[in-house]
């Protein structure tokens, strides 16, 4: 099967991009579902507390480390924005097929305006600087390099 590493700016469609070709018992990886999940339906999303921050990002790295050694019988889809040049090797490493959303900054920059906090249209700002400028987003601590005792 295969592993999906879906990557692309803030509001570029990432995750409608995975619910369109994920099916019935494909394992998705959204950090923003999982922090979703983890408030009450009435909070934002985009705009979560340190602590709810905190708990989405290790139960991401769970889901990831144990989602990694079921690869081989699932196609897995782990959607991350922006991941550091040394993560996206390791990803790739792993076998990753990279997948890039992205409609252009123009579409992404308005979405943004539109949809997210203002934090959301600095991060769109980042994933278009030159490379040289551009970093890892905070999500890119996953770590890919010891595998768990799942696989």
């Amino acid at each position: 099967m295969t592993l999906y590493l879906v990557t692309g700016p803030p509001a570029s469609g990432k995750t409608t991009w995975v619910a369109e070709h994920a099916k019935h018992g494909d394992i998705t990886i959204d950090y923003d579902a999982i922090a979703s999940a983890l408030t009450p339906s009435n909070g934002d999303v985009y705009d979560q507390p340190k602590a709810v921050k905190a708990v989405t990002k290790a139960a991401r790295q769970a889901a990831i480390d144990t989602a990694l050694g079921l690869a081989a019988d699932t196609d897995v889809y782990v959607i991350h924005s922006m991941p550091s040049a040394s993560l996206l090797e390791r990803y790739k490493a792993r076998g990753a097929q990279v997948v890039t959303v992205e409609p252009g900054a123009d579409v992404v920059l308005a979405r943004c305006k539109q949809e997210r906090p203002w934090q959301m249209v600095q991060a769109a700002k980042q994933w278009y600087a030159p490379p040289t400028e551009r970093q890892g987003d905070d999500q890119s601590t996953i770590d890919l390099g010891q595998p768990s005792e799942a696989w």
